[in-house]
C-alpha cells in the first residue's frame, strides 16, 4: 500500500543531508506534489523528517514501528518473514492467520509472518487472554509443515529456541525455557508462543506459530499483569531495535525448522535440554485429568515432558501447566 512511499524514503536514506523535493522527483519519476504526499505518509508512519523550502526533506530519525520495511532491511532468511503483513492493531494475529489460511492456499502462505502493533484480544494457551500493548512483538508464523504430526509440537520447541537464543546473543539476557512454551530472563516471564493446528488424522493443513515478547514495555504497560512479568528493556535497561531483533528470532526460527523438516529431532531436543530452566526441578502439572507434583527429569524425543512423582513412577505429560516450586 505504501511501496512509493517506501521508495521515497530509500532515497532520504541512501543520501547525506537534505535531499531537494527536485531531485526525488526526478530519480522517482513522480510529480513533486506525489513527493509531498508519500513525505506526509512516512511522517504518519513515525519517521521523523524536517521539512525546508529552501534545502529540501531530511530524515533525522527512523520509525520505532515495527513496519515490514524496516525488519526486511535486517533480515537474514531464505523464506521465513519475506512476506508479511501489518497492522496498527487487530483482535489477535493468529485470528488474522486463521482468516487468511481460509482465502489461501496454505502452501503459499508458508513463512508468511502478520505483526501487529498491538493486539485488543491476544490469546494465550488454555484461551487465557494475552496483554498486547505497543512496543512489543507480536506475530504469527503461517506455516504449512512437512513434519510428521506426532512431531508438529516441535515447532513450539524451535521457536522458543530461537527467542532464548535471540535474546542471549543480541543482549547477552540469560534466557531461559519454562515447558512447554515460555521464556524466562531470571524468575520472570518475557515471551510465550502458542501453536494452533488444522489437522486431521496424520496429515497437518497449515500450523500458526503465535510470538509473544515484551520487548520495549514499560511496568506502566504491564500493570494489571503478574508481577512476574518483565520485558526486554526493563532487563536490558533502555528500549531496543524491536525490527532488528524479529529478524533475529526469524532467522533462528528458519534454521531450527529446516532441522526439522531434514528429521533432525535430536539436535533440536538437544539445544532445547540446554536451555530448560524446568529440568532437574520440582514441579506442580495440571493436565485437563489430574494434578500431580514431581521432579521434571528429562523431555522425550517428542518433546513430552517426563516427571519422576513422589511414589517413583514416571509420568509422560504431553500437553498440560507446569509450575515450578
Amino acid at each position: 500500500m505504501y511501496e512509493a512511499a517506501f521508495r521515497v524514503l530509500e532515497v532520504l536514506e541512501t543520501r547525506e543531508g537534505p535531499v531537494s523535493g527536485e531531485v526525488i522527483s526526478n530519480s522517482l519519476g513522480i510529480s513533486r506534489s506525489a513527493v509531498w504526499k508519500h513525505i506526509k505518509e512516512l511522517i504518519n508512519m513515525g519517521y521523523e523528517i524536517t521539512t525546508s523550502h529552501k534545502e529540501g526533506y531530511r530524515l533525522n530519525k527512523s520509525s520505532n514501528r515495527l513496519l515490514p520495511y524496516e525488519v526486511h532491511k535486517k533480515l537474514r532468511t531464505s523464506f521465513m518473514g519475506k512476506k508479511m503483513r501489518y497492522f496498527e492493531s487487530t483482535t489477535s494475529t493468529n485470528w488474522v492467520g486463521k482468516q487468511m489460511t481460509h482465502e489461501h492456499d496454505p502452501e503459499e502462505l508458508h513463512g508468511l509472518v502478520i505483526i501487529a502493533e498491538q493486539q485488543t484480544g491476544g490469546i494465550g494457551r488454555l484461551g487465557r487472554s494475552w496483554i498486547s500493548p505497543r512496543g512489543g512483538i507480536w506475530a504469527t508464523v503461517v506455516l504449512k509443515p512437512k513434519i510428521p504430526i506426532e512431531r508438529v509440537f516441535m515447532i513450539t520447541m524451535a521457536g522458543a529456541i530461537a527467542i532464548a537464543r535471540s535474546l542471549r546473543k543480541e543482549y547477552d539476557l540469560g534466557a531461559l525455557i519454562k515447558w512447554p512454551n515460555d521464556i524466562y530472563l531470571g524468575d520472570s516471564k518475557v515471551a510465550g508462543l502458542l501453536l494452533e493446528l488444522s489437522a486431521e488424522a496424520d496429515r497437518v493443513h497449515y500450523a500458526l506459530l503465535g510470538i509473544g515478547v515484551d520487548v520495549n514495555v514499560t511496568h506502566t504497560d504491564l500493570s494489571g499483569v503478574p508481577s512476574t512479568v518483565t520485558s526486554v528493556s526493563i532487563e536490558f535497561g533502555h528500549d531496543v531495535d524491536r525490527p532488528e531483533l524479529l529478524a533475529r528470532i526469524l532467522k533462528e526460527f528458519e534454521s531450527r525448522y529446516l532441522l526439522l523438516e531434514a528429521g533432525e529431532y535430536e539436535a533440536i531436543v538437544r539445544e532445547w535440554k540446554s536451555l530448560s530452566c524446568t529440568l532437574e526441578h520440582r514441579v506442580r502439572v495440571n493436565t485437563l485429568k489430574n494434578s500431580f507434583e514431581g521432579e521434571a527429569i528429562d523431555i522425550d524425543e517428542y518433546g513430552a515432558l517426563m516427571i519422576r512423582k513422589d511414589n517413583g513412577k514416571i509420568e509422560r505429560v504431553i500437553a498440560g501447566d507446569c509450575v515450578q516450586q
